[in-house]
């Protein structure tokens, strides 16, 4: 696996990366660094990668236990450390998921399997930063049984 980090010369501090597929993404700095905040912070990709690997990891799992999901989606919250380097103290990832008779059980153990054991994210930050995993549980609203005319 690699990347492409490339100075774009867009402003003083905008740089653009792209994957090995050939897809880009655009960072900037903070403008008191120097930035014009025109992409994402590099931190703040960090925080990306973590929500994109553990629900690539769990929508399949929740699939797999034959979990009806109609919608998705993940809050990540990071704690930095004051000092430098200004890393990553906690990470709070919360999965909130819609959908018909959810089970609490299953979601709770599809996001401990991605944590603990496929999500090569999580393992990566595992012992530099503490992770927190939580869920929200939303029920659907029912199908309607006929289209209105």
């Amino acid at each position: 696996m690699e990347t492409v980090v490339k100075w774009d010369k867009k402003g003083l501090m905008h740089f653009s990366a792209m994957s090995e597929s050939g897809h880009t993404v655009e960072m900037d700095a903070v403008k008191a660094a120097g930035g014009d905040e025109q992409g994402f912070f590099p931190k703040t990709l960090l925080l990306v990668a973590l929500g994109g690997c553990t629900a690539m990891d769990v929508l399949p799992i929740l699939r797999k236990m034959h979990q009806e999901v109609t919608d998705y989606q993940l809050e990540i919250k990071g704690t930095v450390h004051e000092g430098h380097p200004r890393k990553f103290e906690k990470i709070v990832v919360e999965h909130i998921l819609t959908g018909h008779n959810l089970n609490p059980e299953m979601v709770q153990k599809a996001i401990a399997l991605s944590h603990d054991k496929y999500c090569s994210v999580s393992a990566s930050l595992a012992g530099s930063v503490e992770i927190e995993m939580t869920s929200r549980l939303i029920e659907a609203a029912p199908e309607p049984l006929l289209a209105p005319a």
